[in-house]
């Protein structure tokens, strides 16, 4: 049920391939669904055709399994038995059969990255991929052979020593109370956006975005810090990120801990997995009829914030299958004097979510409880901020809940652009009850001249006095007036598919030029995606 768009994945004359890089799903026969799937899974059938063994897998072992009717594939090393699930696939079985008999870790990580394969396709499990055991290391002399944290240059590939950020690094020191853990990533747009820690149990992580690679410190500690206290501090002339932790006992350490997976190493970020963890709801409150603001907390030693334009999933158990949605968080109001109580940015994100009552993820979402908990992954995107530098004019086209990414969009740009001489939003929706917050729009547009707030309703009642009717060329000539002829502007659209495509298609006739895809926001409900695609106009 998840698909975001790639421009290499999928095929050319896939099915799925549709116009501007989007993708669609492929029909299903009835009784296909993903809850069908579940239920399947659920019977105690043999769907690996090894009545229960797990067994070790070969190279050549797994290229025999290349049919349809017999179809093997290997994701990180563990080998699956997806024949059984070929029908009920979304992308369709021509896409199954591209990784068929071979390692389809990357093709999968092009498209369904975030999905809980181990979950879903549990129940096909062959096995292992036959590997040569691991020479174990003492962890006490690696960490002498690294000293100060310099990252061994075997830890990087050749490409990323060539072209990749220079090489980055980590130290530790103490006192009798504190533990300070120093990242050094040698750049110096470093934020505390760029870092998100986790500190869970003795196991200490802390990911350190640079440009399009991830610096991991994975580190089982020695001995245990109290897990409410951690403070960052970040050095952005140098690309210095300190992490203090505060020990539970004022003793000395002798060392900082164990390595853990991938610990001290430089990864390209497509290369990763996501990394998870349990915020707790802490409020959910009616927007509209039918959308809720969700407000979920961070784990009390959790550091974590979301870049402007990405993206995060959220992850529940649905009839004992983990089913994944990814959604783009938003800021807790508009304006300030929304915000009862006032809640730490640092500790709370917060959703808004349209509740699909025939769907399978948001049901169980609305009926979480105050107190329960939801997986949180890692942010993903690739919007960047730099984009916003001397803007003069922003224009937003919005449909529906498409109208998340612009929360933020809109709060950066009205406080942090000095060069903004003008944003101007175009809300579709159908009616008048499914605008997201209007009056928080109409308040923010009255209190700063700069902001224009247009809405355009489909379905209007007779009394509506606004605009009317789809995304039109009409309607894009007069919205997206310059404030000045050569002024820098910026485009962003975002909502259901149709809605992107056609907008596409109107920028460009409206000579809209440089066109690059970014997504955004990509959440599906009934065949329902929202992507966001960004246009220069230079």
């Amino acid at each position: 049920m998840l698909n975001v768009p790639s421009q290499s994945f999928p095929a050319p004359r896939s099915q799925q391939r549709v116009a501007f890089g989007g993708r669609s799903k492929v029909p299903l026969k009835q009784g296909r669904s993903l809850m069908d799937w579940i239920r399947l899974t659920k019977s105690g059938k043999d769907l690996t055709g090894l009545k229960g063994r797990l067994i070790e897998v070969t190279e050549e072992e797994l290229k025999k399994h290349n049919k349809k009717d017999d179809c093997w594939i290997c994701i990180r090393g563990f080998v699956y038995n997806v024949s059984p699930y070929m029908e009920y696939h979304p992308g369709g079985e021509d896409e199954l059969m591209r990784a068929a008999g071979s390692d389809g870790t990357e093709l999968f990580d092009q498209v369904h990255r975030w999905v809980n394969y181990e979950s879903m396709l549990k129940e096909c499990l062959v096995g292992r991929m036959a590997i040569k055991p691991a020479v174990l290391k003492d962890y006490r002399e690696e960490e002498k052979k690294v000293l100060n944290g310099m990252l061994p240059k075997s830890q990087v590939t050749d490409t990323l020593a060539k072209e990749g950020p220079s090489y980055p690094s980590y130290d530790w020191f103490q006192t009798n109370s504190l533990v300070t853990i120093a990242i050094y990533t040698k750049q110096k747009d470093i934020n505390l956006d760029s870092i998100i820690v986790d500190h869970q149990d003795d196991s200490f992580r802390a990911e350190t975005i640079i440009k399009d690679c991830l610096y991991l410190i994975h580190i089982g500690l020695s001995h245990e810090v109290q897990e409410d206290f951690l403070v960052m501090r970040v050095v952005e002339s140098v690309g210095k990120i300190e992490i203090v932790l505060k020990k539970k006992e004022n003793t000395s350490w002798d060392f900082l801990g164990h390595p853990l997976e991938n610990h001290n190493s430089l990864i390209p970020r497509k290369d990763t997995g996501l990394y998870y963890r349990k915020c707790q709801l802490i409020s959910k409150e009616n927007v509209t009829h039918d959308t809720r603001l969700f407000c979920l907390m961070l784990p009390p030693s959790t550091h974590l914030q979301v870049p402007i334009g990405q993206h995060v999933y959220l992850k529940l158990p649905i009839t004992g299958t983990e089913i994944v949605k990814p959604y783009t968080p938003v800021s807790g109001s508009l304006l300030s004097e929304f915000k009862e109580p006032v809640l730490p940015n640092n500790k709370y994100i917060y959703f808004l979510i349209k509740i699909y009552h025939t769907g399978l993820f948001t049901p169980e979402l609305d009926r979480l409880q105050i107190g329960d908990f939801v997986s949180v992954s890692s942010p993903e995107g690739n919007f960047k901020i730099s984009k916003f530098q001397e803007l003069e004019d922003l224009f937003l086209l919005a449909a529906g809940t498409g109208f998340t990414p612009m929360v933020k969009i809109l709060n950066y740009a009205l406080t942090d652009i000095p060069s903004l001489r003008k944003v101007k939003l175009m809300f579709f929706n159908k009616t008048e009850d499914d605008i997201i917050w209007r009056s928080q729009l109409e308040k923010l547009a009255f209190k700063d001249k700069r902001l224009d707030v247009e809405f355009v309703l489909s379905a209007p009642i007779s009394e509506w006095n606004g605009k009317q009717g789809h995304i039109s060329p009409a309607l894009l000539s007069e919205f997206l007036k310059r404030n000045l002829d050569k002024s820098k502007v910026l485009v962003c659209i975002c909502g259901p598919v149709p809605f992107t495509e056609q907008g596409v298609r109107l920028l460009q006739d409206l000579n809209f030029s440089k066109m690059r895809s970014i997504v955004l926001q990509h959440n599906e409900e009934l065949s329902l995606s929202f992507i966001q695609l960004v246009y220069l106009n230079l």
